[in-house]
């Protein structure tokens, strides 16, 4: 199922792969990978949601952790399948159909692309493939603007903003929510939401 505000974020990423991948595949998430293992079964199942370039999925892998890949992009499954040596699944978030049981649930800058009804959807669908006490993460850029922004759409968040939607995903608990800043280096002027979430 696809619609404006996925075809153009796909094609945005389709189009600048190897400039995205140059960006962001060095960027340094130790710090909240680190938070999310504690809240996770050791060497478990996580699902990478909007993997990208693969970085997360490889750091996963070597850690020891079983990672099933997921981006919407064909050109960044491509790359991240070969960087990480493993297939990654080509899905749209909204049309992606877990099988397996996951420990976590990686989605970082990756539910931000979607509008507040596909969250939601999404988020409940997973769900029901996130065992019983697992993690799950996501993180938004933080504000309220919604709509096109350099040629792809963002769905920014704020802490009431998120409060208000979790009260639509009774699945869920919040453990921790917090504002950071951007990890990319010169980027530290840009906020975000940083979400772990429990599944009940």
């Amino acid at each position: 199922m696809m619609n404006k505000k996925t075809d153009i974020t796909l094609d945005y990423y389709n189009t600048e792969a190897a400039q995205f991948t140059e960006r962001t595949q060095h960027s340094d998430f130790s710090e909240l990978r680190n938070v999310f293992y504690s809240y996770i079964k050791p060497h478990g199942h996580i699902l990478d949601l909007g993997c990208g370039c693969g970085r997360d999925s490889k750091v996963f892998l070597d850690a020891g952790y079983t990672v099933t890949a997921v981006d919407g992009s064909e050109a960044l499954c491509k790359m991240a399948s070969e960087f990480i040596g493993q297939d990654v699944i080509c899905s749209t978030f909204q049309d992606y159909k877990p099988t397996e049981k996951f420990d976590g649930i990686w989605a970082c800058a990756a539910l931000l692309h979607l509008s507040e009804d596909d969250i939601i959807s999404v988020m409940k669908k997973l769900a029901k493939n996130l065992r019983s006490g697992g993690c799950f993460f996501a993180s938004f850029k933080y504000g309220d603007f919604e709509g096109i922004r350099k040629e792809r759409f963002f769905y920014d968040m704020t802490e009431k903003k998120f409060q208000k939607l979790l009260k639509k995903l009774p699945e869920y608990k919040i453990i921790t929510a917090k504002i950071g800043q951007d990890v990319r280096p010169g980027r530290e002027d840009e906020m975000w939401l940083y979400t772990f979430l429990k599944r009940i």
